[in-house]
Parts: C-alpha cells; sequence; structure tokens
C-alpha cells in the first residue's frame, strides 16, 4: 500500500508578506520615513547656521532660503513625500499611515546624536513602543485589493457609505473653518488640528486614487481619458492645500511637541477610517486580526505620545529679551 503524499508546507504569515504588494508598500513606507524624519534634522541644521549670520525664520528671516544645507532637507523632504505617495499604491492606508510614526522615531535619535536634543529613557520606550506596535500592524494587515481602472475606484468612492463620510467630513469642516477658527482657533489646538485631520483623510483617499491611475497608465492603460481621474486630481490639489494651510496655522500657534502627536493621533484615526469604509481595508481579516491592529494601533499612539512628551522645547530666542533690557538700561542711564 503505497503511503500518502507528505502534506504541502504551510506559509508563514512573514512569508506571506513578503510575496505580496504589501511588502512593497511597507518597504516604501519605512523608507519614506527614514527621509521624513532625516529631513526635520537637516533644515534645522541649515536654519541654525543661517540664523548664526542673520535674522531668524522665527522673527521673519529668510536667509535660510541661501543655505544649501536647508535645500538638501527639502529635497530630502520631497524624496520622502514622494515614496510615501507610492507606497499607498501597493499597500492599504490602514497599514501604510500608521507606519509614519517610524519618521518620529528617526527625528529623535538623529536630534540625539546631531543637535545635542538629548533623548531621555521614558523616550527610548517611547521609540521602542512605536516599533512594536508598528509591526503588529504590518503582521496583521490585510492584502490590497487590485483594481483595473480608475473607473472601479469611481464606484467605490460614490458608494453611499463612503458618500456620506465625505458629506459628515466636508460639513465639520466647513463648520470648523467658518465659525470656530475666527473664534476659538488661537486658543483651541483642536480647531485647527481637527481641520487638517479630517481633510487630511479625503487627501489621502484622492492621492491614492491618483497614483493607481498613474500606475496603470504607466503599464498601457491610459486612465486620464476618464474625467474620474481628472476629478481625484483636483480633489487632491485642493485638500493638499487646505491641510497644508491649517498645519503651518497650528504650528505658528502652538507648541511643535503638542501639535505632532495630536495631530498624529486624528490624522491617523480619520484617515484609517475612511479606507476602511472606501476599499473595505478589513473585509478579508478576522475579528482577531482587526483586534490586533487596534492594538497595534494604540501601542503605537502611546509611544508618540510619551516620545513626545519627554522632548525639551527648543530654547527662546535670546533677541527679544535683549531689546527690553537695553532700553531699562537707557532709562536708569537718563
Amino acid at each position: 500500500m503505497a503511503s500518502p503524499p507528505p502534506p504541502l508546507p504551510v506559509p508563514s504569515m512573514a512569508a506571506s508578506l513578503l510575496n505580496s504588494s504589501n511588502f512593497k508598500g511597507v518597504l516604501l513606507a519605512v523608507v519614506s520615513s527614514a527621509f521624513i524624519g532625516s529631513s526635520f534634522i537637516i533644515k534645522k541644521k541649515g536654519l541654525k547656521k543661517a540664523g548664526a549670520s542673520g535674522p531668524r525664520a522665527s522673527v521673519g528671516g529668510y536667509g535660510y532660503l541661501l543655505e544649501p544645507l536647508w535645500w538638501m532637507g527639502m529635497i530630502t523632504m520631497i524624496v520622502g513625500e514622494i515614496a510615501n505617495f507610492v507606497a499607498y499604491v501597493f499597500a492599504p492606508a490602514t497599514l501604510v499611515t500608521p507606519l509614519g510614526a517610524l519618521s518620529i522615531i528617526v527625528s529623535a535619535v538623529l536630534a540625539h546624536f546631531l543637535l545635542n536634543e538629548k533623548l531621555q529613557k521614558m523616550g527610548m520606550l517611547g521609540c521602542l513602543l512605536c516599533i512594536v506596535g508598528s509591526v503588529v500592524i504590518v503582521l496583521h494587515a490585510s492584502d490590497e485589493s487590485s483594481l483595473a481602472s480608475v473607473e472601479e475606484i469611481w464606484e467605490l468612492a460614490i458608494q453611499p457609505a463612503f458618500l456620506l463620510y465625505t458629506a459628515s467630513a466636508i460639513a465639520v469642516s466647513l463648520v470648523l473653518i467658518l465659525y470656530c477658527a475666527p473664534r476659538y482657533g488661537q486658543t483651541n489646538i483642536l480647531v485647527y488640528i481637527g481641520i487638517c485631520s479630517i481633510i487630511g483623510s479625503l487627501t489621502v483617499m484622492s492621492i491614492k486614487a491618483v497614483g493607481i491611475a498613474i500606475e496603470l497608465t504607466l503599464e498601457g492603460t491610459n486612465q486620464f481619458k476618464y474625467f474620474q481621474a481628472w476629478v481625484f486630481l483636483m480633489v487632491s490639489v485642493t485638500c493638499i492645500m487646505t491641510q497644508l494651510n491649517y498645519l503651518n496655522m497650528a504650528l505658528d500657534t502652538f507648541n511643535t511637541a503638542v501639535v505632532s502627536p495630536i495631530y498624529y493621533a486624528l490624522f491617523t484615526s480619520f484617515t484609517i477610517l475612511a479606507s476602511v469604509i472606501m476599499f473595505k481595508d478589513w473585509s478579508g481579516l478576522s475579528a482577531s486580526s482587526i483586534v490586533s491592529e487596534l492594538c497595534g494601533f494604540i501601542t503605537v499612539l502611546s509611544g508618540t505620545a510619551i516620545l513626545h512628551s519627554t522632548r525639551e522645547p527648543d530654547p527662546p530666542f535670546i533677541t527679544a529679551v535683549v531689546k527690553p533690557l537695553t532700553k531699562l538700561t537707557n532709562i536708569k542711564r537718563l
């Protein structure tokens, strides 16, 4: 009697990840975080170098535009954003967006060695939590569903559930912009960041659609002959401009150490919600995998909050103190 054939080996979760398009998305997201995290340090060194020979940017100086180091930081950031843009083509937003926390780790570690901004023990714990949470998210992420045309993406965008989310997001954003921002924008940090986060979720959805359209066009199927591709492109540009405007207002009004973790938490939460509704990222996942992803996301949020709470704010610009002292000296002389 012939012996039964040996059972086929069951691929591990790590092996299935390496064989899926998610691996490309994860790799690009990690590369993006490395470039973006590094760009903050390079630009800050450029700003310090420019401020040593002229007015600082914080008091209206533009000498950094002549500083090659600052431009190197800008180029590094652009490369990182391009890598992040392409990552959304290969992997779901529920996987790519939380990995943006890795840029905070890169920035904190480089600042420790290059800017003498000491990374405390609790900060190291925050970095570890971000890494652990990111690994959990990657291991339990679903595979990206393949889309053959921009018309299929349009069908996902006009489904009733996502239309309801889009209408609600626009309505809330308009209330925040037209009513709350003029009255409470300078005192309540959630106003500007709320606008950035809600609009940012629509930015990611439209950018993902444009990225897929570009990929399909490069493969030989022109997607820009459809009006839907141009609609997604116009929505992307509009949302990006609005998002950047209110993010700059938030950074100019409130402490960066407070803005960054709150913005990351809200932006990532709204983006995951929008992606789950539009692209149904969790439709193929079991309940245990969804819970694991949520636990990984909460772990990343906790690490981000701890990391930012331990970072010391920049020292105040001394020129703001010199002028009153000079006037006081002149009064005493009189």
